[in-house]
């Protein structure tokens, strides 16, 4: 019976590290969707439209003050690709606030405060330097 116990914790332990891993990658997913007229773009694991800035330059955010309040920098320690996204595409900048920042391609990424919803793209073509990122 104590050898019983003992597989039964041990399955136990090992399932519940499983299912944390699992919820850690899916916390951590970025994912590829799709919307007419606008194509495929990408989302966080909730369906939220993430944006870049014509403005940035690879590795640096020019976003910063007021702008970076309407446009929250979007960051995930490690990203977890969905999708055919290749791990290697998503990096991690230090912003000139001090704040880390997740990349595409070296392009920092950011969401849009007026985005309520999955699916919502809001901000893409605003003023001619905010568009959705095409993967």
């Amino acid at each position: 019976m104590k050898t019983f116990s003992k597989l039964l914790v041990l399955a136990v332990v090992i399932v519940s590290f499983l299912a944390a891993g699992t919820a850690y990658a899916e916390h951590h997913a970025v994912k590829v969707a799709k919307k007419d007229g606008i194509g495929s773009y990408l989302t966080d694991i909730k369906g939220m439209t993430l944006y870049a800035f014509k403005k940035d330059t690879p590795g640096k955010s020019v976003c910063e003050g007021p702008c970076a309040e309407k446009w929250p920098a979007f960051f995930r320690e490690k990203v977890a690709p969905k999708d055919g996204l290749a791990e290697a595409d998503f990096g991690t900048i230090t912003r000139g606030d001090g704040k880390k920042q997740t990349t595409y391609k070296g392009m920092p990424l950011y969401y849009f405060f007026k985005d309520a919803k999955p699916g919502d793209t809001a901000g893409h073509g605003f003023n001619d330097v905010w568009f959705v990122v095409n993967p």
